[in-house]
Protein backbone atom coordinates (compact mmCIF):
# COMPACT_ATOMS: atom_id res chain seq x y z
CA UNK A 1 0.00 0.00 0.00
CA UNK A 2 1.37 3.67 -0.80
CA UNK A 3 1.77 5.61 2.08
CA UNK A 4 0.90 9.43 1.71
CA UNK A 5 3.86 11.81 2.43
CA UNK A 6 2.09 15.16 1.67
CA UNK A 7 -0.93 16.49 0.86
CA UNK A 8 -2.45 17.77 -2.72
CA UNK A 9 -3.33 21.12 -2.14
CA UNK A 10 -4.37 21.74 -5.98
CA UNK A 11 -7.92 21.08 -5.73
CA UNK A 12 -8.19 23.36 -2.43
CA UNK A 13 -6.21 26.27 -4.57
CA UNK A 14 -9.53 26.08 -7.23
CA UNK A 15 -12.30 26.10 -4.75
CA UNK A 16 -10.45 29.20 -3.00
CA UNK A 17 -10.42 30.72 -6.15
CA UNK A 18 -13.97 30.41 -6.99
CA UNK A 19 -14.84 31.21 -3.57
CA UNK A 20 -12.60 34.16 -3.85
CA UNK A 21 -14.23 35.04 -7.88
CA UNK A 22 -17.89 34.71 -5.99
CA UNK A 23 -16.94 36.96 -2.38
CA UNK A 24 -15.65 39.56 -5.17
CA UNK A 25 -18.47 39.88 -7.25
CA UNK A 26 -21.26 40.48 -4.57
CA UNK A 27 -19.21 42.69 -2.60
CA UNK A 28 -19.06 44.88 -5.40
CA UNK A 29 -22.86 45.03 -5.52
CA UNK A 30 -23.45 45.47 -2.16
CA UNK A 31 -20.55 48.48 -1.61
CA UNK A 32 -22.01 50.66 -4.63
CA UNK A 33 -25.45 51.18 -2.47
CA UNK A 34 -26.61 54.16 -5.24
CA UNK A 35 -29.87 55.08 -5.33
CA UNK A 36 -32.05 53.75 -8.33
CA UNK A 37 -32.56 56.81 -9.90
CA UNK A 38 -32.51 57.05 -13.47
CA UNK A 39 -32.17 60.84 -14.75
CA UNK A 40 -33.52 62.03 -17.72
CA UNK A 41 -31.45 62.84 -20.90
CA UNK A 42 -30.46 66.14 -22.17
CA UNK A 43 -27.92 67.39 -25.45
CA UNK A 44 -25.56 69.45 -23.60
CA UNK A 45 -22.97 68.34 -21.29
CA UNK A 46 -21.13 69.62 -18.60
CA UNK A 47 -18.59 67.09 -16.19
CA UNK A 48 -20.20 66.12 -12.83
CA UNK A 49 -18.95 68.67 -10.34
CA UNK A 50 -16.70 67.17 -7.85
CA UNK A 51 -19.72 65.91 -4.97
CA UNK A 52 -17.29 65.54 -1.76
CA UNK A 53 -18.14 68.87 -0.96
CA UNK A 54 -21.58 69.43 -2.05
CA UNK A 55 -24.96 68.83 -1.19
CA UNK A 56 -26.50 65.72 -2.88
CA UNK A 57 -30.10 65.84 -3.45
CA UNK A 58 -32.33 63.11 -5.52
CA UNK A 59 -35.73 61.78 -5.52
CA UNK A 60 -36.66 58.33 -6.82
CA UNK A 61 -39.21 57.09 -9.25
CA UNK A 62 -41.72 56.53 -5.93
CA UNK A 63 -41.14 60.26 -4.85
CA UNK A 64 -38.84 59.54 -1.95
CA UNK A 65 -36.55 62.65 -1.51
CA UNK A 66 -33.06 61.84 -0.53
CA UNK A 67 -30.19 64.04 1.01
CA UNK A 68 -26.61 62.95 0.84
CA UNK A 69 -28.38 59.19 -0.15
CA UNK A 70 -30.58 59.25 3.26
CA UNK A 71 -34.24 59.45 2.69
CA UNK A 72 -35.81 62.44 4.40
CA UNK A 73 -39.51 64.30 4.31
CA UNK A 74 -39.96 67.54 3.01
CA UNK A 75 -39.85 68.97 6.08
CA UNK A 76 -36.26 67.86 7.16
CA UNK A 77 -35.40 68.80 3.94
CA UNK A 78 -36.10 72.17 4.80
CA UNK A 79 -34.10 71.85 8.08
CA UNK A 80 -31.05 70.75 6.49
CA UNK A 81 -31.13 73.64 4.12
CA UNK A 82 -31.68 76.11 6.78
CA UNK A 83 -28.64 75.17 8.10
CA UNK A 84 -26.84 75.19 4.87
CA UNK A 85 -24.08 77.65 4.22
CA UNK A 86 -25.28 79.66 1.17
CA UNK A 87 -22.09 79.05 -0.45
CA UNK A 88 -22.50 75.11 -0.48
CA UNK A 89 -23.27 73.78 -4.11
CA UNK A 90 -26.20 71.30 -5.14
CA UNK A 91 -25.97 68.52 -7.04
CA UNK A 92 -29.74 67.24 -7.50
CA UNK A 93 -30.69 63.73 -9.49
CA UNK A 94 -34.05 63.28 -10.10
CA UNK A 95 -35.80 60.26 -11.98
CA UNK A 96 -37.69 60.81 -15.20
CA UNK A 97 -41.17 59.58 -13.62
CA UNK A 98 -41.01 62.06 -10.46
CA UNK A 99 -44.09 64.62 -11.00
CA UNK A 100 -42.79 68.12 -11.68
CA UNK A 101 -44.71 69.33 -8.87
CA UNK A 102 -42.68 67.83 -6.25
CA UNK A 103 -39.29 68.54 -7.99
CA UNK A 104 -40.60 72.47 -7.75
CA UNK A 105 -41.28 71.85 -3.96
CA UNK A 106 -37.60 71.40 -3.72
CA UNK A 107 -36.46 74.09 -5.80
CA UNK A 108 -38.82 76.19 -4.07
CA UNK A 109 -36.92 75.22 -0.68
CA UNK A 110 -33.68 75.98 -2.51
CA UNK A 111 -34.72 79.15 -3.75
CA UNK A 112 -36.05 80.05 -0.10
CA UNK A 113 -32.65 79.55 1.32
CA UNK A 114 -30.77 81.04 -1.64
CA UNK A 115 -28.65 78.14 -2.06
CA UNK A 116 -27.93 79.04 -5.98
CA UNK A 117 -25.09 76.85 -6.67
CA UNK A 118 -27.11 73.92 -8.29
CA UNK A 119 -26.53 71.61 -10.87
CA UNK A 120 -28.80 69.09 -11.73
CA UNK A 121 -27.75 65.31 -13.16
CA UNK A 122 -28.56 64.30 -16.81
CA UNK A 123 -27.96 61.68 -18.77
CA UNK A 124 -26.38 62.15 -22.77
CA UNK A 125 -28.53 62.05 -25.23
CA UNK A 126 -27.75 59.21 -27.50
Amino acid sequence: MKRFDQINVIPFIDIMLVLLAIVLTTATFISQGRLDIKVPEASSKQPPPDESQLVRLGIDKDGVIFYNDEAISLAELEQFLSETDKQTGVVMRVDEVVEFRQFVQVLDLLKRYELQRLSIITRQMK
